[in-house]
């Protein structure tokens, strides 16, 4: 073994001017952000592959993991003020939360055993084009506060790796329910006519004629993505998809370097319940399918979920975080596609002085037009 070769993982400052390095986006390189100094990370060799793990194996070891989860983020730190568990990078001063602008009261523990990620998405978009979204987002928003621009602090605009789920399974669900097919028949009945006399007309109704049906369908779900974290909404985050999963690479800390990440705070056997949910809709639809007629109705189903593995991963977020008037307010930008996903207040005299403008001119021209037709009744 080679003494003297840096541990896997571990980043030492450039000999040079002494900063520590960092990954930027822009060239995929390790950049000194003093000196300009780049050592480009290499892309993945064709050979590398993303690999899939057991879901039943790891379920077994959850349980009994320990020591440090990610080379170079040895430590965590848990929010007071949303909860999320950040995993801190050595080189990066963390002083506030990057989901909620809490200050981190907490002192930083050792981080607790975990199941480590083993491949990501490394973040495409750097801080510049980051920051660029982001204010040409809040320029274009109507109704909005005149001070929000001062209120949201863009120096707060932080890269966060979020913690994800893939899960791969083959379902085999038998069901039994029933088939609706309509038909129609031509029945008569009695109407008024014109003269309010009693007349025998025809008209063309609508019958279904159900039978029982049972049967099977078998889906293979690829990659159902789940979200590990409850920092941010639901909405916020669904917002920032499609992801690029194509770029998924095998799992490297140098991608990690100067950016924050955050410990997952849905566990593999929570996030696999969270899939079968988003599963769900799609083996209705077959089930319906498989019925088929006019109208279907599904009376019993029961879903065996075979061959189940999974993958934990980690997907780029540009987020920010802003309060306004006491209330917090979060910004997310996809750190590949630049998609932005956020919330904002309402400025409501911005709004009523509007609806004043539009009365106003409705009743300016009901005048005018009141003049003009007493002007013409004159002549």
């Amino acid at each position: 073994m080679d003494q003297d070769a840096p541990p896997k993982g571990k980043l030492f400052p450039r000999t040079a001017c002494g900063a520590k390095i960092e990954f930027d986006p822009a060239s995929r390189s390790l950049k000194c952000p003093y000196c300009g100094h780049a050592t480009v990370i290499a892309s993945p060799e064709e050979s590398a592959e993303v690999v899939e793990r057991d879901f039943e194996e790891y379920l077994d070891k959850v349980e009994h993991m320990d020591g440090a989860p990610i080379a170079g983020h040895e430590s965590q730190v848990r929010c007071s003020g949303c909860g999320a568990m950040v995993l801190l990078d050595a080189k990066v001063v963390t002083e506030k939360c990057p989901f909620c602008g809490t200050h981190l009261e907490n002192e930083p523990e050792s981080a607790a055993g975990m199941i480590a990620p083993e491949s990501l998405v490394p973040f495409k978009n750097d801080f510049r084009h980051a920051r660029s979204v982001f204010e040409t987002w809040i320029g274009g928003l109507w109704f909005a506060p005149t001070e929000l621009k001062q209120a949201a602090n863009l120096g707060q605009l932080n890269g966060i790796y979020v913690p994800y789920w893939t899960y791969d399974a083959m379902t085999h669900t038998p069901y039994s329910g029933q088939r609706g097919d309509d038909y129609q028949v031509t029945e008569s009945y009695t109407a008024k006519d014109a003269n309010g006399n009693d007349v025998v007309r025809t008209r063309t109704v609508t019958h279904t004629r159900w039978s029982s049906v049972s049967g099977e369908v078998e889906h293979f779900f690829d990659d159902v993505l789940i979200c590990g974290t409850k920092s941010v909404p639901e909405h916020l985050i669904g917002s920032l998809a499609p992801w690029d999963l194509d770029k998924l690479e095998p799992f490297s800390p140098d991608f990690l370097s100067g950016f924050k990440t955050e410990r997952y705070g849905i566990g593999l056997k929570e996030g696999f319940r969270v899939a079968k949910k988003v599963m769900e809709p799609e083996i209705v639809r077959l089930i319906r399918r498989d019925i088929g007629g006019d109208h279907q109705r599904i009376a019993d189903k029961r879903t065996q979920y075979l061959g189940v593995t999974f993958k934990h991963l980690l997907l780029p977020v540009w987020v920010a975080n802003y309060r306004y008037r006491d209330k917090l307010y979060q910004i997310l930008v996809n750190g590949r596609t630049g998609k932005i996903s956020g919330e904002r207040p309402w400025s409501a005299w911005k709004i009523i002085r509007l609806v004043l403008l539009v009365l106003a001119i409705v009743f300016l021209f009901a005048f005018l037009a009141s003049r003009s037709a007493r002007g013409a009744d004159a002549v």
